[in-house]
C-alpha cells in the first residue's frame, strides 16, 4: 500500500530523512508482530483477533544509558505506563511497546522479563517499561487475551533486527495497528521524519485510532465532509493516539517533553479535537544527549529555547504525515462481527485530492 507521499500528498516544507521514518535517527529500530485469526466465538475459540505488538527500540543500551524523556497529554482516557516515571526523572530507560488496551498488562510483563534477561543487575534496581495502549475492539475480538508473550518477544526481535536498514519499516495494518481504525477509515502505524536547516533529525510514530469521518482533512483538504456520510453500519469509537517523537538533537527532559507536546498540533491539521474518551497520550525522547544510571548528562552544550523552533516544526509536520501514512498504508480491514474499517486510499478520496 502506498504512503502519502507515493501519492503526491506532500505534507510542510522541511525536507524527509532517507526513508521518511522513525528509522532515520540513529539506533532507533521498530518491529511488529501482527495477530490475525479468525475462529468461533468465546467460549468455543478465541474469536476474530486483529490486533497485536510493536516495539520502538530507541537504543539498545537504555538501561546502562538512559535518555532523556518526557511526555504530554492532550485527553488523558488512555494509559502508558512509565510516563510519570518519565515526567519525574525526565529520562526512559526501556524501548516503547505499543498494543491493545486489555492487552497492556500481559505485554508489560512480557518487557519485564526481556529487560531481565538482557540486563541482570534489573533485579537489583527494578524497571518500569513504556507500554501503552489504544483500543481496537471495534474489529478485535477482546474477550480473550490475543496477544501472547510470544508476540511480544517476536515484536522485541524485529525490533532489534530493523536497525541495519533497509527501507521504511511496515506501516498501517500491523503490530499494534492491525485493528485500529482512524477517522472511520482504517488506522494503525504511521511513521514520517524531518531534517531540520541544523542538520537534526526529528521522527514521530503513531499508532493512530481517534477522530470521525466529518472531520478528517487531509493536506488541508476536507475529505470527510465532502464524501459524506459513510455507509450505513457500526461505527468505530472516535479515541485514542499514542504519539511517540524522537531526536537526536542533544535535548533534556524538559525540552523533550515540549517536543511531544507538539504532537498534538500535527494531529490537528488532520482534523483531531481530542473526543471526550480519547486517549492522546504523547512522549518525547532525546538520542543526542545520554545520562547515567544517576541522571548525569554525559554533554552540556544543549539546544534550549528558541534554539528548539526548528525541531518544533519538524515534530508538526512529521505527526501529520504519520497520521496520513497510518491510513493510506492500511486496506480495508473486516474484523469481528462483520465490522468493517474502510481505507483511505479509495478512488473517491484520490480524486478529492487531485492526485494519482
Amino acid at each position: 500500500m502506498p504512503r502519502a507521499r507515493d501519492l503526491g500528498v506532500v505534507i510542510g516544507t522541511l525536507p524527509t530523512g532517507p526513508t521518511n521514518s522513525v528509522l532515520d535517527v540513529a539506533g532507533v529500530g521498530l518491529g511488529h508482530a501482527t495477530v490475525h485469526r479468525d475462529e468461533p466465538a468465546p467460549p468455543d475459540g478465541r474469536g476474530t483477533a486483529r490486533t497485536g505488538v510493536t516495539t520502538l527500540l530507541l537504543a539498545e543500551d537504555a538501561y546502562h544509558r538512559p535518555l532523556p524523556a518526557g511526555g504530554a497529554v492532550l485527553n488523558g482516557a488512555g494509559e502508558c505506563t512509565g510516563f510519570l516515571t518519565a515526567a519525574e526523572w525526565g529520562a526512559t530507560e526501556t524501548p516503547v511497546h505499543l498494543t491493545s488496551t486489555m492487552q497492556l498488562g500481559r505485554v508489560y510483563d512480557t518487557a519485564c522479563e526481556i529487560e531481565l534477561e538482557r540486563h541482570r543487575e534489573v533485579a537489583d534496581d527494578v524497571v518500569i517499561p513504556v507500554v501503552a495502549e489504544c483500543d481496537d475492539s471495534f474489529l478485535n475480538d477482546c474477550r480473550r487475551m490475543q496477544v501472547t508473550a510470544d508476540d511480544v518477544r517476536a515484536a522485541h526481535a524485529a525490533a532489534l533486527a530493523s536497525r541495519a536498514g533497509s527501507g521504511p519499516p511496515e506501516e498501517g495494518a500491523v503490530g499494534a495497528g492491525t485493528g485500529m481504525s482512524c477517522f472511520d477509515f482504517k488506522g494503525g502505524i504511521g511513521t514520517a521524519s524531518r531534517v531540520t536547516p541544523e542538520g537534526h533529525t526529528v521522527a514521530v510514530l503513531l499508532l493512530t485510532n481517534f477522530g470521525v469521518r466529518e472531520e478528517c482533512v487531509v493536506a488541508g483538504v476536507p475529505v470527510g465532509r465532502r464524501l459524506g456520510p459513510a455507509a450505513t453500519g457500526p461505527r468505530a469509537p472516535a479515541g485514542s493516539c499514542i504519539g511517540i517523537v524522537v531526536t537526536d538533537a542533544p535535548v533534556d527532559g524538559a525540552a523533550c517533553a515540549r517536543l511531544a507536546r507538539r504532537i498534538g498540533l500535527g494531529l490537528a491539521r488532520t482534523g483531531s479535537v481530542a473526543h471526550h474518551g480519547s486517549g492522546e497520550i504523547f512522549l518525547g525522547v532525546g538520542t543526542g544527549m545520554r545520562l547515567d544510571r544517576d541522571g548525569r548528562p554525559d554533554r552540556t552544550d544543549l539546544v534550549a529555547g528558541r534554539a528548539l523552533d526548528p525541531l518544533f516544526a519538524a515534530t508538526v509536520e512529521a505527526a501529520e504525515e504519520s497520521v496520513l501514512n497510518s491510513m493510506f498504508t492500511a486496506p480495508t480491514t473486516v474484523g469481528r462481527d462483520g465490522h468493517t474499517s474502510e481505507s483511505l486510499h479509495a478512488p473517491e478520496v484520490l480524486a478529492l485530492l487531485e492526485v494519482r
